[in-house]
């Protein structure tokens, strides 16, 4: 169970690379069917509809790069609160930020997958 705090940072870390890399294999792996996103703007999301967005281009991620993330080990769940750098283009207009986050995965059928996120726009 001690393990499971560093492998799920790095499927995160593995999550945030394939949004900016528009990486839907990935995604789809690691995000869970009922997944709930709740964006930065307070904007919701599911994973059908994040990965939508992704395809359509609507929302173009181009960076996505967490820092000083720590990670809570409760058996079949991991809680992750850090901050995040993202850069985003959406609706055609660019943009770059800061966030905090809370992210939560938990064990469905054997693997990891992110099943809630929830992040706070940092001041500029």
């Amino acid at each position: 169970m001690a393990g499971n705090s560093e492998m799920v940072i790095e499927l995160d870390k593995k999550r945030m690379s394939a949004m900016a890399q528009k990486d839907i294999a990935t995604l789809n792996e690691v995000l869970a069917d009922d997944l709930i996103y709740t964006h930065s703007s307070a904007r919701l999301d599911t994973k059908k509809s994040l990965i939508g967005n992704m395809e359509s281009g609507s929302t173009v991620y181009t960076s996505v790069v967490p820092s000083d993330v720590k990670a809570q080990d409760l058996g079949d769940t991991v809680v992750l609160t850090g901050s995040c750098r993202i850069s985003v283009n959406a609706g055609g207009k660019p943009n770059s930020f800061g966030v905090r986050f809370t992210d939560v995965y938990a064990k469905k059928s054997g693997r990891w997958q992110m099943v809630t996120w929830q992040s706070t726009r940092l001041p500029d």
